[in-house]
């Protein structure tokens, strides 16, 4: 097969067939007598692992996996194919966690320990965050803190208190700030929390999708290594 045949086959361009190559996830094209390219089969298998494995563990870990199966390192390989569903696993749990904690903090009434008029070192203490990274949430509009007429000393109110430990549970998830912005502002404006189940079942979505692809890539994988398995015969 040519490089364009390749590319075809797999649905990707040929200058990611080439980069791949380059980077080993594919073995090493044989050459033409005229200098051209040439793959076969096990290029295809090795290609069609990689793209199936992509969504789900990303990029370099699938060329990493590839690799590894190219090399004939099976047992690298299926370690970091396992390395991906303990992950993912991980995230799953770590949902759950995430949707007891803020149906909590979405409901509770101002708790005892948050009361009116806390200072930022006091906030930043009670949710164990540095004050630094209370200024940058307020920076990017997610808290409003009150100032004190005379000081200009921000003062967080029991509502602000709630808002910084959703925040912060949402940012030790790795949400960016534009998706947590529209959970707060909802929160704000009706009391409701829309925005953040529509959050909450878009990750559960984006970890669906990645465990789909890690079954299909698993499936493709596994031809690659037969194959290799066959070519060692």
């Amino acid at each position: 097969m040519r490089p364009v045949d390749l590319a075809r086959a797999a649905g990707v361009s040929t200058q990611q067939v080439r980069n791949l190559e380059a980077a080993g996830a594919l073995p090493e094209a044989e050459r033409s007598v005229s200098g051209y390219r040439r793959y076969n089969e096990r290029h295809l298998a090795a290609l069609l692992a990689y793209t199936a494995l992509a969504p789900g563990v990303g990029a370099p870990d699938a060329r990493a996996i590839v690799a590894a199966v190219g090399e004939r390192r099976v047992s690298e390989a299926t370690e970091l194919l396992d390395a991906a569903h303990a992950a993912l696993h991980h995230g799953r749990a770590s949902l759950v966690e995430i949707e007891r904690t803020l149906a909590a903090a979405v409901a509770q009434e101002p708790a005892a320990d948050a009361p009116d008029g806390l200072r930022v070192s006091a906030l930043a203490r009670l949710l164990g965050v540095r004050t630094s990274a209370l200024r940058v949430w307020e920076a990017a509009g997610l808290l409003a803190p009150a100032r004190e007429p005379v000081t200009g000393y921000r003062v967080y109110s029991a509502r602000d208190v709630r808002d910084a430990r959703i925040i912060h549970t949402l940012r030790q998830s790795h949400y960016l700030f534009d998706r947590i912005r529209p959970i707060i502002d909802g929160l704000r404006r009706t009391g409701g929390s829309e925005a953040l189940q529509e959050a909450l079942a878009d990750r559960r979505l984006w970890l669906d999708q990645r465990s789909a692809a890690l079954l299909e890539g698993a499936s493709r994988l596994w031809s690659y290594v037969e194959l290799m398995r066959g070519a060692s015969a």
